[in-house]
């Protein structure tokens, strides 16, 4: 009787736990389109995209979001606070290269302004002198 019930034992399909562990292991892909038309005109479309798999799984190839995700960890709250302090740094940073781009235009107009008065003044010396010269 005994050897009956190991042969039912082993025979019997495998259980809900086997095939969940056996899709963790592996990995379940499940990939369908919607689409919604009206007399041939496509009003919506719907992609669903679904995996199925453990984090062993999904670490190999290359899935981690949830490493990231505000919600489930505290190292995004470190990260989104850096951002936020890199946007502020850079914002400072930008707002210091507006200054600088816009000082130099304002010099760059003073000195040909200062360098005519220059030249107006030496040619106003230039002509005493001459006139001078002139006079004896």
């Amino acid at each position: 009787m005994s050897s009956e019930r190991t042969s039912l034992i082993s025979a019997r399909p495998p259980g809900l736990v086997d095939v969940l562990d056996r899709i963790l292991d592996k990995g379940l892909v499940i990939a369908g389109d919607i689409k919604v038309s009206l007399a041939n005109v496509e009003l919506l479309t719907l992609q669903i995209r679904l995996l199925v798999c453990s984090i062993d799984k999904a670490e190999q190839i290359g899935l981690n979001w949830w490493r990231y995700d505000t919600n489930l960890t505290t190292r995004a709250e470190r990260a989104e606070s850096e951002n936020a302090e890199l946007r502020e740094r850079l914002a400072e940073l930008e707002r210091q290269v507006l200054q600088l781009s816009s000082t130099p235009a304002a010099k760059a107009g003073a000195a040909p302004v200062a360098g005519k008065r220059t030249a107006t003044k030496a040619a106003g010396r230039r002509g005493t002198g001459a006139s001078k010269k002139g006079r004896s």
